[in-house]
């Protein structure tokens, strides 16, 4: 491979890569996924001709080279893939990541299985795994930007294989406490490896505060301090200085208003309203995950009507909930749980013509899920712990006449963005969410838009495009030591509002970047 090249490009390093594989008989086809991620990345990477690394999604070793190859040509960018077998992916994404530190990350350690130190294991060998194809696929200017909690160990292993590049991290999902944190059995090696990257993002400050804490009290050697009044903060170990900082993603808020105005999505509304004439539509939108809260909404919802019989044959809750992890047991078991509690709550409260539950399990198109969201009148969104949770935000999007009221966990990092416009429950406690869903029953139209105005300002001002372009900046702000001390005295702003600039606005700053 040429390794001349003078122009730097990005990297973007991900357990999935922006697509599906299918094989169709031998014929191998590519699938284009969706997602907040893919939609800030995707911009960046054409302009800038990148490059995404990450699991094709399928175990069989097969011939991608004219898949990628039409894939470059219709994004710009080129993508290479990691070869897993069945057995390395079950220990280190089902094992380590999802019955580890998924449910570590989300406070609910009771669920993590730290006794299989195979998953551990498995855990270093597969990013090791990733960290050799990036090593093979680089030039020397470019910079990686690597992603979630799954591969946290790339940046560690990339420094093994001697790269020199620029290496950052953003973590998607939230980051624990300390008493939690401490946990872990491989705690130093989780935080040592986080301080080999030159920037790590978290969704939000409280975020940001716990991994220093951590670092604080169990790297000793590790010395913290915060710059611009601790938006930023410094972490320098030995001769590696690591930036941390949080970057709250969101949403194409221009993509969604667009597309929710479609007529295909207008009239698949204007149904759906027409189903339930004369209800309020309570709307909640999840994956198939304990972290969700499902089970305590439901119950939320049951306490509603039993507090308030005026919501009688007057609302309705629309209960979309995503396939997800279909092949664990443990999901399964709450799937059917979900079930019961649906089936239950309809038989204690049904009358004739009026089902309180309307429960959805499946994939909603782009289109239809939009539909449900223009059609609902209150969005019920509260999960147990969420890193940021974009349903919130997308539904607010879609409310282009504002009306509309959003009852959102205090657990999700939307509500960092949202409280001024948001009725935020705590999700644990039933009586709290049955109570805001009555508040939110009653609220007028005049009220329900001065509240939808406020969240749909933040939401609009901090998209997905203000996301990469804060991190990007940020990124090459601190990426030279020996100009941190002038820059910490002269940036004023480090954050720029992006709030008027287009949907290219991240990939025009990273191309001005790369070219210094």
């Amino acid at each position: 491979m040429k390794r001349n090249q003078v122009n730097s490009r990005l990297v973007l390093v991900s357990n999935r890569l922006p697509f599906t594989v299918i094989k169709s008989g031998s014929e191998v086809k590519i699938r284009p996924s969706t997602g907040g991620l893919i939609t800030a990345i995707n911009p960046v990477l054409s302009k800038s001709g990148g490059l995404w690394v990450g699991w094709p999604g399928i175990f069989e070793q097969l011939d991608f080279d004219d898949a990628f190859t039409h894939w470059q040509k219709s994004t710009g960018y080129k993508v290479q893939s990691v070869s897993l077998d069945k057995d390395e992916h079950d220990n280190f994404y089902h094992g380590f990541s999802n019955e580890i530190l998924w449910p570590l990350f989300h406070d609910l350690q009771s669920r993590c299985n730290f006794f299989n130190t195979d998953y551990w294991t498995s855990y270093i060998s597969v990013n090791r795994k990733f960290a050799e194809v990036v090593e093979q696929s680089i030039f020397p200017n470019d910079r990686i930007w690597v992603h979630d909690y799954q591969l946290i160990n790339v940046g560690q292993e990339l420094k093994k294989l001697k790269i020199k590049s620029k290496i950052a991290f953003f973590l998607h999902i939230p980051f624990p406490p300390p008493d939690i944190f401490f946990k872990l059995p491989w705690r130093e090696n989780i935080l040592n490896a986080l301080l080999e990257y030159d920037l790590i993002g978290f969704q939000t400050y409280h975020d940001k505060n716990n991994f220093i804490q951590c670092v604080r009290i169990l790297i000793k050697q590790a010395h913290c301090s915060s710059l611009r009044k601790e938006k930023v903060t410094k972490i320098q170990k030995s001769s590696k200085q690591t930036i941390a900082s949080h970057f709250p993603i969101g949403i194409d808020y221009r993509g969604f208003v667009s597309d929710s105005l479609q007529s295909e999505v207008l009239k698949q509304a204007k149904d759906i309203r027409e189903s339930f004439l004369n209800r309020q539509i309570i709307l909640g939108v999840d994956r198939l995950d304990y972290t969700k809260g499902i089970t305590c909404k439901l119950e939320a919802f049951r306490k509603a009507l039993k507090l308030f019989p005026q919501l009688h044959q007057k609302i309705i809750l629309i209960q979309i909930l995503v396939p997800s992890r279909k092949d664990i047991p443990e999901y399964r078991l709450m799937k059917s749980e979900i079930e019961r509690l649906v089936s239950e709550i309809n038989g204690e409260f049904t009358k004739p013509g009026w089902v309180p539950i309307n429960y959805i399990f499946n994939t909603l198109n782009r289109s239809e899920l939009l539909a449900y969201y223009r059609a609902a009148d209150i969005a019920l969104v509260t999960p147990l712990k969420d890193g940021m949770n974009l349903v919130a935000k997308e539904y607010c999007a879609t409310k282009t006449d504002g009306n509309g009221v959003l009852i959102l966990s205090e657990f999700a990092g939307a509500a960092d963005q949202s409280h001024l416009g948001a009725l935020l429950v705590n999700p644990y406690s039933i009586e709290d969410v049955a109570n805001k869903i009555y508040v939110a029953f009653v609220m007028n139209k005049t009220e329900r838009q001065a509240y939808m105005r406020k969240i749909q300002k933040a939401v609009k001002r901090y998209d997905v495009f203000w996301w990469a372009n804060s991190f990007l900046k940020t990124w090459e702000t601190y990426s030279c030591d020996s100009k941190l001390k002038l820059i910490e005295n002269k940036t004023k702003n480090l954050i720029p509002n992006t709030s008027n600039t287009n949907n290219n606005s991240s990939s025009k700053m990273f191309i001005k970047l790369l070219g210094k």
